[in-house]
């Protein structure tokens, strides 16, 4: 009894987990609802149907022609919105370069977004192992899905931990609403899983340094929906060579008719 309502309750708290996550790429000026990345220059232009004109500086962004003439965007962080109509302008700055990325209700990508498909729950794919914390944390740069672009993460240690009978290892970075974050590729990725990165949450570790890593939970970035994000690709040090059948694979959108 008590084995199948811990099952239960697993499988319970995995499909609430599951659901809140397409909730999230449903929303209809999310990631989804992406129809554009356009780079800015230094010299005013048009791009391509929004309003006004835009050039960007190494220091803010400068509008002609709409109620907003200057932002200011923060380097890796989460854009500034320009309304436009039913749609947001998004400003971004990565890598020294500014972005303008449009979300759209009316997106055809959204219409034809069907879920995420994902591996079938099971605890045997949720395993403990060990954090290490670092003397001092460092500055890990990664590649991203943009050619040009760096991520840097402030990697805090390492988690080892044991996978299809062979010891592994990751790098673990600080999570931003705290606990830590991994970044990794399997033998599933660019097969059934996105290329690419898959995340995963990791909460804080015991007082005994013990975590629990739930593959079950290994996420899409945003860039798995779109081709219109920006992010980080794995490091190194997290690309396994076992086959990890577990979480999110290649989100699923219907043919267009």
């Amino acid at each position: 009894m008590t084995s199948t309502i811990t099952t239960d309750t697993f499988e319970a708290s995995w499909n609430q987990w599951h659901a809140e996550r397409e909730g999230y790429y449903r929303d209809p000026l999310g990631w989804v609802a992406l129809t554009g990345l356009y780079w800015l220059t230094d010299e005013f232009e048009t791009v391509a149907d929004l309003p006004g004109r835009w050039r960007a500086d190494e220091k803010a962004v400068y509008i002609e022609g709409l109620s907003v003439d200057r932002l200011e965007p923060v380097e890796g962080a989460p854009g500034l919105l320009v309304e436009d109509g039913d749609r947001r302008i998004e400003v971004i700055r990565r890598t020294g370069s500014v972005a303008l990325r449009v979300h759209d209700p009316k997106s055809p990508d959204l219409a034809r977004f069907t879920g995420i498909p994902a591996f079938t729950p099971s605890e045997k794919w949720s395993v403990e192992g060990t954090f290490t914390a670092f003397a001092e944390s460092k500055i890990v740069t990664t590649g991203a899905v943009v050619e040009g672009l760096e991520h840097h993460h402030t990697a805090v240690g390492v988690i080892d931990f044991e996978l299809a009978g062979a010891p592994q290892q990751f790098l673990a970075f600080g999570g931003k609403a705290g606990g830590l974050q991994i970044l990794f590729t399997d033998a599933t990725s660019g097969v059934t899983t996105y290329r690419a990165a898959r995340t995963l949450a990791v909460a804080d570790p015991a007082t005994d340094a013990r975590v629990v890593l739930d593959f079950n939970r290994a996420s899409n970035l945003p860039c798995a929906f779109t081709d219109y994000a920006t992010c980080p690709v794995a490091p190194a040090e997290n690309k396994l060579t076992v086959a990890v059948e577990a979480g999110e694979k290649i989100p699923g959108f219907e043919k267009a008719l």
